[in-house]
């Protein structure tokens, strides 16, 4: 039986009632997997809570912007690949806590977090996570232009990597209703330009989604561009909340 949680928008759950809320929602969805799955999803979950668990982005725990992005996944774009849903849950472990992940011994942090993920859940759930990794990026250059690039260079590469991108594309964009000041602007100009990068991704026929699920995605998309666009040219901060 569907429950009242499973029925709303990701965003109203976490409005409403907060992680708690997102975490009851993710475990009744991982209850159609088989058991070995639904123990790897909340190992993953668990790993993620761990190492996030001073985390925050504006107004809440990054543990529910890792929630969403995987119940997005699951739920919206009715994907059941549990190496991908795995991925989602730790798609910013290895960038955000390299080291703690790594442990000691390993002269890289960055391989070494990958390496740990390849041994806990398989090189596959590696490789997605690394698809989804930013690099250190060169500070004397446009920093937004080499984030843009190496999103549309590791995607073009890894097709599954783009169902994680795009999910955490929407849920950071969604979150802008959430920024004021400067910063509103800044995050426009990053996202902007990525919007008909990732279109056009998506829509590649080798991006595992339904057909009805890329069309869904794409018009997400062209509401974001819009919305950023109108960012980027009104010099008053706007009311995004209608």
């Amino acid at each position: 039986m569907t429950s009242y949680l499973q029925t709303l928008p990701l965003h109203t759950i976490t409005e409403v009632y907060g992680e708690a809320g997102l975490r009851d929602r993710f475990s009744r969805e991982i209850l159609r997997f088989r058991e070995p799955d639904w123990r790897r999803l909340s190992t993953a979950l668990a790993l993620a809570s761990d190492l996030h668990r001073q985390d925050r982005r504006v107004r809440e725990p990054v543990v529910n912007h890792l929630l969403r992005v995987t119940l997005r996944v699951m739920c919206h774009y009715e994907v059941d690949d549990v190496d991908l849903l795995v991925a989602a849950l730790l798609h910013d472990s290895v960038e955000d806590h390299p080291t703690e992940l790594a442990g000691d011994g390993h002269e890289d942090s960055t391989e070494g977090a990958l390496h740990t993920l390849a041994t806990e859940f398989g090189p596959r759930v590696a490789d997605l996570v690394r698809a989804v990794t930013n690099p250190v990026y060169d500070r004397s250059r446009d920093v937004h232009a080499q984030y843009r690039a190496h999103v549309t260079e590791s995607l073009d590469r890894h097709p599954a990597a783009r169902i994680i991108k795009v999910s955490d594309f929407t849920d950071n964009g969604v979150g802008l209703i959430h920024t004021t000041g400067p910063k509103l602007r800044k995050l426009a100009r990053k996202y902007r330009p990525l919007v008909p990068e990732l279109k056009e991704l998506i829509t590649r026929p080798d991006t595992p989604l339904k057909g009805r699920i890329k069309r869904h995605i794409t018009g997400q998309l062209d509401r974001a561009e819009g919305r950023f666009a109108a960012i980027l040219q009104d010099h008053t901060e706007p009311s995004l909340a209608t």
